[in-house]
């Protein structure tokens, strides 16, 4: 369901007006998740980490808000939309599962689908993704420092975009990069920080 924001009451009308229209801006940051939790107890990492954003993302509004017909409103729900790689003609396509408060649930529809789309070759690899969606990707090839991704007159997408990069160990530890980009109208640097380390308590507690 798509709720539009009452601009009178909305405390961040006056930061939404700022960075959306007299100086649009988005904003990027890159940060380090452990998974060491996850890899100790063989957990499947990809669908840990999709569900593990998910559950943040759909924790807090602000990171639900989006444009709609020109309307400002939220989602009552994000579903993630998540990137596969072919290595048969080097490409990928999107994939989307429904998400799930249960880590279980989740990693069965995830099995699922994967099972199914899989082999399905073309950007859009599994049909009828819905208008609720935010973006998951990830780069195993690279253990990058810093990420970001430039979006041409794209100054009116509030959904954060997530990409992932290649973990590594060190001194007993296993961490990957997390590059995050999201819209300054809807949030800041606090609620970003939360929202990570959100991941991270339930990246730990799987």
């Amino acid at each position: 369901m798509f709720t539009p924001i009452d601009l009178a009451a909305w405390p961040r009308r006056e930061y939404f007006e700022h960075y959306v229209h007299r100086n649009p801006c988005t904003y990027s940051m890159t940060v380090r998740l452990d998974i060491t939790n996850v890899k100790e107890k063989g957990i499947r990492l990809y669908p840990a980490l999709i569900y593990a954003l998910a559950t943040a993302v759909n924790r807090h509004e602000e990171f639900r808000c989006s444009i709609k017909d020109g309307v400002l409103g939220c989602y009552d729900r994000l579903e993630p939309s998540y990137t596969v790689f072919h290595r048969e003609n080097e490409t990928f396509s999107l994939l989307w599962t429904a998400y799930e408060p249960d880590f279980s649930a989740f990693l069965a529809a995830y099995e699922a689908d994967l099972a199914r789309f899989v082999g399905q070759m073309g950007f859009q690899g599994k049909p009828n993704l819905p208008e609720n969606t935010f973006d998951v990707s990830m780069i195993p090839w690279a253990n990058f420092e810093g990420f970001n991704l430039n979006l041409q007159q794209c100054y009116d997408h509030l959904r954060p975009i997530f990409t992932l990069g290649r973990y590594e160990e060190r001194e007993g530890r296993c961490t990957l990069p997390l590059a995050v980009q999201v819209h300054h109208g809807v949030c800041d640097g606090y609620h970003t920080c939360r929202l990570v380390q959100e991941v991270q308590e339930i990246l730990d507690s799987l």
